[in-house]
């Protein structure tokens, strides 16, 4: 998954990456979100769901502590980062902002 994940988040469209558990909640909260997300943006944006249990190795390398975290990448660069739900209004604006 690693080297994988690397071509993954060094896209030139933003990269939102879902860290997540299928044990946790609030995750279970968002992933309606994120497809409402990504139906709204469509194309202009990549949405990547990372479970951390299966990806321990992952999680650690971006110091992910609780889930739900997301991460935005745009050409392999963090441009934003936050745990927890946002909704997705707020989320459409965030990415919206970092695809100049």
């Amino acid at each position: 998954m690693k080297s994988n994940f690397k071509d993954i988040i060094n896209s030139e469209i933003p990269v939102l990456v879902d860290f997540f558990a299928d044990w946790c909640g609030p995750c279970k909260m968002l992933a309606p979100i994120l497809k409402d997300v990504k139906s709204d943006l469509g194309d202009s944006v990549k949405i990547v769901k990372i479970d951390v249990d299966k990806n321990q190795n992952l999680a650690s390398q971006f110091q992910v502590r609780g889930v739900p975290t997301m991460i935005l990448f745009k050409n392999g660069k963090q441009l934003w980062r936050q745990s927890g739900v946002l909704q997705k209004n707020d989320l459409v604006s965030i990415i919206k902002n970092h695809q100049k």
